[in-house]
């Protein structure tokens, strides 16, 4: 058998699995589910603050309080219940609606779709793109000017105070210009060190920028190269496709099958194999065994016991969803291929549903064929599976059915005829 998923095929799926999940969050059960949820938070913080409130209160009071608690607490153990059977119906929902599911898509992929167009992110570092902020000039210090020193006061002395006072304020002057014929000296060379220093900061930020670009172009090109590689290989997948190419035919049923996402506690896996010379596909679906499908009826608060236990399905209610569900996966399955298929490279297919469980006998795992059918193009095409019996459909292609698969009892896979 061929692999189950290509390149192409896989990024189908992931894409499928991304879409189902965010319908099935827009769905009506979900709004109960989560309607069902705020019930469940609101009774339970009633729940605690009346605990809290009756180890506050008095003897009378505290009685009146613990029957509030235990109320809220039971009301937020009900929530509890309400939860998680809505989740059981969505989920039962989900298990028995798989043919159905499908019948209203369109299981033809144009391969066109899976072609790429480079996206590339913006420049990560447009901080290096900003020029290093002007030089702010250092300006010429002030040259001090002279100033006179008040006349002093008083008579005595006055002639010979003033001229202290004249010969000090010289001292001081000639000392402040020294200071600044020295500033003024060494101005040029401050002036030289900043533009230096600027010089070097805008000569950093270029090297760096130039680093940062050839890193960004090199991501880019690796990202073109990527889309191109992918985009050559859609290119293949499309001609051989056009030339019935078994592994071309075996590639698009890949992604034709990837896009089919079942539910999460029935997911389905396939293998199969396309033979040119006969133009039949062989392919095998391997379904989850019993024991992995859910058997819960409902669940129940009681109240005596303080405890929510389950409700098990009846032993018939089980195996009848069982028996349905492999019965819908192998129409499910057919409809798919043949819809999917609108050139008609598909005549027929040969199909086996079946499961995987350890032998008791051996203790090795070991495959449980459950379904074997074979149908041709043409006579299931026409064929409305909006109003038929799965079970019916199935006898009428002539296909090995199981008398019980959820007994995991095995079909007999030889001599099954097409329709």
């Amino acid at each position: 058998m061929a692999k189950r998923r290509g390149f192409f095929a896989e990024m189908q799926h992931q894409a499928q699995v991304g879409a189902r999940e965010k319908e099935r969050a827009q769905r009506q059960y979900a709004q109960a589910h989560a309607r069902a949820v705020r019930d469940a938070e609101r009774a339970q913080a009633a729940a605690e603050r009346a605990a809290v409130q009756a180890t506050r209160a008095s003897d009378q009071e505290r009685k009146r309080l613990e029957r509030d608690a235990k109320l809220a607490h039971e009301a937020a153990m009900q929530a509890e219940v309400d939860q998680r059977n809505a989740g059981l119906e969505a989920t039962y929902t989900e298990i028995d609606r798989m043919l159905a599911a499908t019948l209203d898509v369109d299981d033809h992929v144009d391969l066109e779709d899976l072609r790429r167009v480079v996206e590339h992110p913006p420049f990560d570092r447009p901080d290096l793109e900003v020029s290093t902020p002007p030089l702010q000039p250092i300006p010429e210090p002030p040259k001090p000017t002279f100033v006179e020193p008040e006349p002093p006061k008083g008579l005595i002395g006055k002639k010979r105070r003033l001229e202290e006072a004249k010969v000090a304020a010289r001292a001081t002057h000639d000392k402040a210009v020294d200071a600044w014929e020295a500033e003024m000296a060494g101005l040029p060379a401050k002036r030289a060190e900043a533009e230096a220093q600027h010089a070097n900061l805008e000569n950093q930020r270029l090297e760096q920028l130039a680093t940062e670009r050839r890193r960004y172009e090199a991501e880019c090109a690796a990202r073109d190269e990527e889309v191109a590689e992918q985009n050559a290989s859609l290119d293949a997948l499309i001609a051989n496709l056009g030339y019935g190419t078994a592994d071309a035919i075996e590639e698009y049923i890949g992604i034709v099958m990837s896009n089919s996402v079942y539910p999460e506690h029935f997911p389905v896996e396939q293998t199969f194999k396309f033979d040119t010379s006969t133009a039949e596909l062989a392919l095998k679906a391997l379904i989850p065994g019993p024991d992995k499908v859910p058997t819960i009826k409902a669940y129940r608060y009681v109240k005596k016991d303080d405890m929510i236990v389950e409700t098990p399905l009846s032993a018939k209610a089980a195996k009848d969803r069982y028996t349905d569900a492999t019965h819908n996966v192998a129409l499910r399955t057919l409809h798919e291929v043949f819809e999917a298929d609108r050139r008609g490279l598909i005549r027929s297919i040969t199909l086996e549903v079946g499961t995987e469980t350890i032998d008791p006998a051996t203790g090795i795992e070991t495959y449980v064929p459950l379904v074997a059918v074979g149908a041709d193009r043409e006579g299931f095409i026409g064929f409305d599976l909006s109003a038929v019996v799965p079970s019916a459909t199935l006898a009428h292609l002539g296909a090995s059915v199981s008398k019980n698969p959820y007994g995991l009892i095995a079909t007999d896979t030889s001599g099954v005829r097409r329709s």
